[in-house]
């Protein structure tokens, strides 16, 4: 197809801004293995209570979507996706550091959480990425 007559060419995207989406892309894809491995325990394992992991199915399956909107708001530069990613980044940070303690504690699972989050934390505050997904004046 060709371009439309008159229109802008879109500025290229900023390499950052182009991480970060990377980053919560792995993200999302991470939570679709996680509600695909929830649905299969509940298919074939036995439940204390079918209700709760059917619910733990649905919210990880929305948390799927949710990702997946942030990468593609972010591709297009939307506005909102910064404080979304942030609040993302704030609930996985959270899962992350109760994963490195108690009796059940899983410090590979802590550092697979910590590291992307850190990593989109920065390039949340990177000049770049900012600007990019600054509202227009």
């Amino acid at each position: 197809m060709s371009e439309q007559v008159g229109a802008a060419p879109r500025p290229k995207l900023p390499p950052l801004l182009a991480l970060l989406a990377g980053v919560v892309l792995v993200e999302a894809i991470a939570m679709v293995a996680v509600a695909a491995i929830l649905l299969i325990d509940v298919l074939t394992q036995p439940a204390a209570s079918l209700g709760g992991g059917i619910a733990l199915v649905v919210l990880a399956v929305l948390a799927a979507v949710w990702l997946a909107a942030m990468v593609l708001g972010t591709l297009r530069r939307r506005t909102w996706v910064r404080g979304a990613i942030f609040t993302w980044q704030l609930i996985q940070l959270a899962v992350a550091v109760g994963a490195f303690q108690g009796t059940f504690a899983r410090q590979d699972i802590g550092w697979l959480l910590l590291i992307p989050s850190v990593a989109a934390i920065a390039l949340l505050f990177t000049p770049s990425v900012m600007n990019s997904t600054r509202r227009a004046s």
